[in-house]
């Protein structure tokens, strides 16, 4: 079934900003075995904004999320910190947009949160005292200070979900770009989380399913189905547009 249009009721207003953090611009991606993953996206997020991205499972979120920092490229515009999407440019972008994803043992490799940390600035080829600046202030940013000799695979979740944001935060990226941040939490840890990504003072882009955690927390929310952007706007209209939700497989939190 074609998913409902309802963009035109809950269009969102771009605010005037200089030097948008992302702007993606007409973006198209097919995988190899046809599937048709991304069709004609468009945004474009000011520094400082906090924007839920949901929809249903097989929407193309995850999709477009991995081509913030060329995991994937598929034909369109795309413009991260200023930089135009670009092989030379890639490395930049990276630097630019720091990645959590869902399962934190996917990026915590290292025997003790200390060296997980400071992976990211050590290939930097920072010096030392820079590498352990960035690391204490990437901890205390996720409230972890007294982690950093403590080894990663013991830590719970929760603790694990902090540290992996750590790993990003490290390398002071333009943007902070999470997969299912709360997913997997107990209330404790996902209030903690909530709190945190509250108070960080960068620009957020979120996939999650957790509408109760974007009600709280994101003032903006765009909702994609089948590789599409179908709605762009302030969150609480949004969440209060029950048919649109239901349209594409969300309740009203």
């Amino acid at each position: 079934m074609t998913p409902v249009n309802h963009q035109a009721a809950v269009e969102y207003t771009y605010p005037e900003c200089e030097g948008d953090v992302l702007v993606v611009d007409d973006l198209h991606f097919s995988y190899p075995d046809g599937h048709v993953a991304l069709r004609g996206v468009s945004l474009h997020l000011c520094q400082g904004d906090k924007v839920a991205l949901v929809g249903p499972n097989g929407a193309g979120k995850s999709t477009l999320m991995l081509h913030l920092n060329g995991i994937l490229t598929g034909k369109g515009g795309l413009t991260v910190a200023g930089l135009p999407f670009t092989q030379k440019n890639l490395p930049l972008i990276r630097a630019a947009v720091g990645m959590v994803f869902q399962n934190p043992d996917d990026q915590l490799f290292s025997p003790t949160v200390f060296e997980d940390v400071a992976f990211g600035p050590l290939h930097m080829g920072l010096p030392e005292d820079e590498v352990r600046s960035r690391v204490a202030e990437a901890l205390e940013a996720v409230r972890m200070t007294s982690f950093a000799d403590r080894l990663s695979h013991h830590l719970s979740v929760g603790e694990k979900k902090r540290i992996a944001i750590a790993t990003v935060l490290s390398m002071r990226p333009q943007i902070l770009v999470l997969d299912e941040p709360s997913a997997g939490l107990d209330p404790r840890a996902r209030r903690t989380l909530i709190h945190l990504l509250r108070d960080l003072p960068i620009t957020m882009l979120v996939s999650t399913h957790d509408l109760a955690m974007v009600k709280e927390l994101f003032p903006h929310t765009i909702i994609m189905d089948n590789g599409s952007i179908v709605a762009d706007g302030l969150t609480v209209e949004i969440l209060e547009d029950v048919p649109l939700l239901e349209a594409h497989g969300l309740e009203k939190p």
